[in-house]
């Protein structure tokens, strides 16, 4: 199958012909465990599960934060196919500039075993709503300087004490959903 392939070390995309097998993610990563993202339309991402701890080069495919290198194999319904994206059309997606912020965050979240992407629940005006950790880092980039150093202090000191780094993250997501109302 037709997959594309984005090394953000230096900054390329390569269409890469794989012979999809139940063990093809796991020897590319040379990992266990995968990341599946389906991020791009009749697409899915697929990345280390292991990026994080190993600190490897935080950039974004349409605003969703990836980490390392990442295999796009497209998807109609629940069956894979060819990536039918163009590279230029996915290079548009891209964007390698991560603010300081991510990085600081992201460094300290690599002392832990979190994902970024495992799905908590946080309730909010009656209603569950189903986040993950990449949605609050989203969430507070975005935020003003003295909201990110508070961010990042107590994240500091949860990792320090070694305590729950997901309730961590539900009660910042608490407090982001209430600050957008």
């Amino acid at each position: 199958m037709k997959l594309l392939h984005v090394n953000p070390i230096n900054h390329s995309i390569e269409e890469l012909e794989l012979k999809i097998e139940a063990n093809t993610f796991y020897t590319f990563f040379s990992s266990l465990l995968i990341d599946e993202l389906p991020t791009i339309q009749n697409h899915t991402i697929y990345t280390d599960g292991n990026a994080l701890a190993q600190k490897k080069t935080p950039y974004f495919i349409a605003d969703q934060l990836i980490l390392g290198e990442a295999l796009i194999l497209g998807r109609n319904g629940f069956e894979e196919c060819d990536a039918t994206i163009s590279k230029e059309t996915l290079a548009q997606l891209i964007n390698y500039n991560v603010s300081q912020f991510y990085l600081d965050v992201l460094d300290l979240l690599s002392q832990t075993d979190v994902n970024l992407y495992r799905a908590f629940y946080v309730e909010h005006n009656g209603e569950n709503m189903e986040l993950n950790i990449s949605w609050v880092l989203y969430f507070f980039n975005i935020a003003d300087e003295r909201t990110k150093e508070y961010f990042l202090t107590h994240l500091k000191s949860t990792i320090q004490n070694k305590e729950d780094v997901v309730a961590f993250m539900q009660k910042m997501a608490k407090a982001a959903l209430n600050a957008a109302g």
